[in-house]
């Protein structure tokens, strides 16, 4: 049940690396927010597999041509993922946000059936259901009359682009052949690394004056990269025990804590239809693990 653990960890310092972010991206264009994501993450992730090596030492792995694509593959998604969750901010309050992005697990259970062989039952899909209910209702605005298309659209995207990313990691994971946690471990590094390098070059070439306002505020931007990286340890060691789609239906509860850092946190009301969407979600979630 040591998946669990890493999952539980995974979604609370998730809730916070994404409170930061919401709080970042008032000041910090979408592609710098995204950066502080994984701008300190990097020596993070060579720290905790170094200690790692001491500890329990093993093989350093061969790099093939199957796991290198599944690395860039994910490095590149997490990042398109992570600029659409920041956008999605702007149209809605961060609770709301983060609750749609959360429609990523919904994706991972479909994705994990039709790809990898994960198979619901009636109520598991009972539960796909719901969570889509849940979704709908944090992206009306006003009434349910109104349905708010750029928003819902950008937290599908959002969820799908981390779906995606989620899979290619376990998949990267598993092709290491290494003992747990150290597959893992290589994989946060190498992953972390490739999306520092892909935006930093960006900023460089596109947008200098970001990096020079993310330079400016350093203890948001590092408490945003500790938060991430201490998150994604648990994730992708979660991932390399466990099919996807179960990982991130438990890491629904995830959006329990967004709830209370939005509130007690960003002093951000959550109206009683968001509040009821977020609840469905994770009644989802539960019911998708229950199967």
């Amino acid at each position: 049940m040591t998946w669990i653990l890493f999952t539980l960890l995974a979604a609370f310092m998730q809730s916070w690396r994404n409170a930061f972010q919401s709080r970042l991206s008032g000041d910090v264009k979408t592609a710098g927010v995204t950066l502080a994501r994984f701008l300190w993450a990097s020596p993070l992730a060579a720290l905790y597999l170094w200690v790692l090596y001491q500890v329990d030492p093993a093989d350093i792995p061969e790099f093939n041509t199957v796991f290198i694509s599944f690395v860039v593959g994910a490095a590149i998604m997490q990042i398109v993922a992570t600029a659409l969750m920041v956008k999605l901010f702007k149209y809605n309050n961060y609770a709301v946000g983060a609750g749609l992005a959360k429609s990523e697990a919904l994706v991972a259970a479909v994705l994990g059936m039709l790809l990898f062989g994960t198979h619901l039952n009636l109520l598991g899909w009972i539960g796909v259901l719901i969570g889509g209910v849940g979704v709908f209702l944090m992206s009306t605005q006003g009434n349910f009359r109104q349905l708010s298309v750029p928003t819902i659209v950008l937290g599908l995207s959002s969820g799908s682009a981390f779906a995606l990313t989620s899979l290619w990691i376990r998949e990267a994971s598993l092709s290491l052949g290494l003992p747990f946690p150290h597959c893992a471990a290589w994989v946060l590094l190498l992953v972390i690394s490739l999306q520092t390098v892909l935006l930093i070059c960006y900023l460089l070439l596109r947008d200098p004056q970001t990096l020079k306002v993310l330079w400016s505020k350093p203890k948001i931007t590092i408490l945003t990269s500790v938060s991430s990286c201490i998150g994604s340890m648990g994730w992708f060691s979660a991932m390399s025990l466990q099919a996807v789609p179960y990982v991130k239906t438990l890491g629904q509860i995830e959006i329990f804590f967004t709830m209370l850092i939005s509130v007690f946190w960003l002093k951000q009301k959550v109206r009683i239809k968001d509040g009821l969407g977020l609840i469905l979600v994770g009644a989802a979630a539960v019911l998708v693990m229950w199967t």
